[in-house]
């Protein structure tokens, strides 16, 4: 609003002025002409630099400053279209365009060019009214200018009249509004698009610490704010901002460079006009800034003034945003003909009609090949020229071969010039609904081999769809040919959360992220837990699932224990078979009779027990198997304490306790004994059972990745308090076998008994102590290994050596064997 204010304000301070003026007065001006059917105005900056302050509004002659040759070779790009189009028979026959050029060296010059487009073709006046819908122009379009400032001013006026305005090289974004620019269109991308370019070759070489640089004018500021905001939204870290000063003052650009070396970034991106980035880069070579990236805007970036400067190449690499080069090759022979037509004309004139003598001098002395920036914003104004006459061939309905000469305003050209799709140089030039073209991006770089550096296109940047396509090899400006690196901190390894270290988010420590944890790539900042059936280790950047560990039928270890603990289990019964077939033997007898076969029975549950822990634990076979054990096994004991203790009370508390022995006779002692023992076993496993029984759980604490899928029943106290009733019993029999070791050899079990408990300690000592160390799925089999350890122990201790007797020394199972080893006692002990 505040642009259309001022544009405003210049149309009534220059309006009244302009009306006082004829054309022959108007020598501070530089105006050249040509007539035609129709009249296209064209803005070009033939002269640049300083002009002097007025007192009062008033056109500044342009003469008065420096010749500019980039803007006279759009200006005779501007001459050769028109010029091409007259000579065509296609496109406007029977129709001649005309033009009228105006120098723009300054705001003053760029409204008055402005206002001359709005004189009416019978009127040396702008005639204001309400509507202007019905208001006919002299100009019927406007090719410029080439500042996106003077844009500003141009597109406010011709706006309110809905003229046709196309220009070549402003490309602030804001003139892409329709609401406020209805009629300005351009044939250059917006900086909208330019900054995303700029966006993609930082992230392209990962250049995270940066400095911006801007001119002082509206292209630079906003552009300057605009890749800000872009690069700050993805991550990038500004680390320095600067505004190279309208002024000119060197003070302030070497505080700028100096400010750049502090921030020790090494790529530096610089949005400005090509007059202000010569300022700052002269300044760079003498603060001795070296081996940098420096990304330029299209509008420096292939500029030879700016490649040109003294001992430029010092600097570092350059890499350049540029609009499309196009070989437009018959501009330079219809410059290279001009040439010759000026030197065979000696006669110069001052007139309105006529090109202005400063031009043809330059023309003749200094006059060289237009450079590649020249081209790439010369056929922009040629495919400007072309939008128009395009236009002007659909409103004057000339495809019939013949334009009619039907009177038409500038609205209706302007709607006809936003609906052309034509081609040039295999180049498709249209327009979008904000007046942008759909042309994309070169990028350059500036090849330092040779005097001077050229430009070598090494890449492109498209709109549709957006992608930055580059070449592999590119030739840096650096030591060993490397990508300039320029970040603040090195990037973090694997799995190492950031830890910011300043204002910035681009300088950081690293730190690495615990096990069981993970560095998510959406936050760097932060380490996340895994979940619960997941682990992972430290400096990891995922979880990953934990295996489910149960000792299964399958596995080596198991397919072992159950072939022995089958042939246990076999033996066992085989035992009890001939120990039932020589039930009334002596040996047997001696041996416990029938109590034996309880023994054997409840041994036999015992190795049945032990499928259990195979496979995956289930609710019943974790609640069932180490109470059936225990209870089997205190069966077993049971009668092994009750066999030794009878045993000692034969032989010796008969004698000297006869009444106890009586008692311990009449009242059936053993058979009570094993009752009540193994009753108090039941009432422990029922007890635990009923308070908080056995089940399957699954074991996170043991293992980071995995899972053990066990029983909980060795950590209850339930289970405890079994193991030890259990333990109490083995006491008992190593006291009774102790005070009967002196007994007769047959009746004597000390040795038996205590082989047997002595593996039975030392199988459950080793399961123990193996679980403190490991708690895996194998502890499984290890208890499993303790308890045939316990099986085999009685079995071969105690149950073994009589059935060798039985089927091997049938001698020593006879009545009277047995009685000699009675009497040798009974003599042994009178002796004594």
């Amino acid at each position: 609003m505040l642009l259309l204010n001022k544009s405003i304000s210049y149309l009534y301070f220059f309006l009244q002025m302009y009306l006082t003026l004829g054309c022959p007065e108007m020598k501070f001006s530089t105006e050249f002409s040509n007539p035609g059917d129709y009249i296209i105005a064209g803005l070009f900056t033939l002269h640049e630099g300083e002009v002097s302050a007025k007192s009062r509004p008033e056109i500044d002659i342009c003469q008065s400053t420096i010749f500019n040759s980039h803007g006279y070779h759009l200006f005779q790009a501007m001459r050769f279209s028109i010029e091409e189009i007259n000579n065509s028979s296609t496109l406007l026959p029977n129709v001649t365009l005309g033009y009228e050029m105006f120098d723009t060296c300054s705001e003053s010059t760029n409204v008055y060019g402005t206002l001359r487009v709005l004189l009416q073709c019978t009127e040396p006046y702008i005639k204001m009214q309400n509507n202007f819908t019905e208001y006919k122009t002299k100009a019927i379009a406007l090719i410029g200018p080439d500042s996106s400032n003077f844009a500003f001013t141009t597109a406010s006026i011709l706006g309110m009249f809905l003229v046709p305005q196309i220009s070549y090289e402003a490309t602030n974004e804001l003139l892409s509004i329709k609401q406020i620019y209805p009629s300005f269109l351009r044939t250059i991308p917006s900086d909208k698009f330019q900054v995303e370019v700029m966006l993609h070759l930082l992230q392209k070489f990962n250049w995270t610490w940066i400095a911006i640089i801007g001119s002082d004018n509206v292209y630079g500021r906003h552009g300057l704010q605009s890749l800000y905001t872009l690069v700050v939204k993805n991550g990038i870290c500004v680390a320095y901002q600067g505004i190279i000063p309208y002024n000119m003052d060197r003070t302030v650009v070497r505080q700028m460079v100096g400010n750049i070396i502090q921030t020790r970034v090494k790529a530096i991106v610089v949005f400005s006009t090509y007059f202000l980035a010569r300022i700052f880069f002269e300044e760079v070579v003498q603060g001795n800034l070296t081996d940098n990236v420096w990304i330029g805007s299209e509008d420096w970036s292939v500029d030879s003034r700016i490649s040109s400067i003294p001992n430029i190449k010092k600097i570092g690499s350059v890499l350049g945003v540029s609009v499309g080069q196009i070989n437009l090759h018959r501009l330079s022979d219809f410059e290279a003909a001009y040439i010759s037509s000026v030197k065979a004309d000696n006669v110069q004139r001052y007139n309105c009609d006529q090109v202005c003598q400063e031009c043809q001098t330059f023309t003749l002395q200094n006059m060289s090949i237009p450079s590649q920036f020249d081209v790439s914003a010369s056929f922009n104004v040629y495919s400007a020229v072309y939008a128009i006459a395009y236009g002007l061939h659909e409103l004057l309905h000339c495809k019939s071969g013949q334009c009619s000469e039907d009177t038409f305003y500038p609205w209706q050209l302007l709607q006809q010039v936003k609906m052309v799709n034509f081609s040039l140089y295999n180049q498709s030039i249209y327009f979008d609904d904000n007046g942008d073209p759909a042309t994309g991006y070169d990028i350059v770089l500036w090849d330092w081999n040779g005097d001077n550096p050229s430009f070598n296109i090494i890449g492109s940047f498209s709109q549709h769809p957006r992608r930055l396509e580059l070449a592999k090899n590119l030739d840096w400006h650096t030591n060993d040919n490397a990508v300039p690196v320029s970040i603040c901190s090195k990037e973090c390894g694997k799995g190492e959360r950031r830890v910011q270290t300043g204002p910035h988010g681009c300088c950081f420590q690293c730190i690495s992220c615990p096990k069981m944890s993970f560095l998510n790539t959406s936050d760097l900042y932060a380490c996340q837990q895994c979940g619960l059936k997941q682990w992972s280790p430290p400096r990891s950047e995922m979880c990953h699932n934990r295996t489910l560990e149960y000792l299964s039928w399958t596995d080596p270890v198991s397919v072992v224990l159950l072939v022995i603990i089958t042939l246990l289990l076999i033996i066992t019964i085989a035992i009890a078979v001939v120990f039932t077939l020589n039930l009334n033997t002596p040996v047997v007898k001696s041996a416990g009779g029938k109590m034996c076969l309880v023994m054997l029975m409840s041994l036999a549950c015992s190795c049945c027990t032990l499928y259990c822990y195979f496979g995956k634990p289930h609710k019943v076979t974790c609640m069932i198997r180490q109470p059936l054990f225990a209870v089997s096994f205190t069966v077993c004991l049971s009668c092994i304490v009750v066999h030794s203790f009878q045993i000692v009370c034969i032989f010796k508390m008969a004698t000297h306790m006869p009444k106890m022995y009586n008692i311990w006779v009449k009242k059936n002692g053993h058979n009570n004994f094993i009752i009540v023992s193994s009753a108090a076993q039941i009432l422990i496993s029922t007890i635990w059972i009923a308070v908080k029984p056995p089940e399957a759980i699954e074991n996170y604490s043991i293992f980071e990745d995995q899972i053990i899928f066990e029983c909980s029943e060795t950590n209850s106290i339930g289970s405890i308090t079994e193991i030890v009733y259990i333990g109490m019993l083995s006491m008992f029999c190593f006291i009774f076998c102790y005070m009967g070791k002196d007994l007769p050899e047959n009746y004597n079990e000390a040795k038996c008994i205590s082989f047997s408990l002595l593996v039975y300690f030392f199988s459950w000592i080793a399961f123990f102590t193996t679980y403190i160390i490991y708690k895996g799925k194998y502890i499984a089999a290890v208890n499993v290994t303790s308890v045939l350890a316990s099986i085999f122990g009685i079995l071969s201790g105690y149950f073994t050596p009589k059935c060798y007797i039985i089927l091997f020394r049938q001698e020593l199972n006879t009545t009277k064997h047995f009685q000699t080893a009675i009497q040798n006692y009974t003599k042994k002990q009178s002796v004594q």
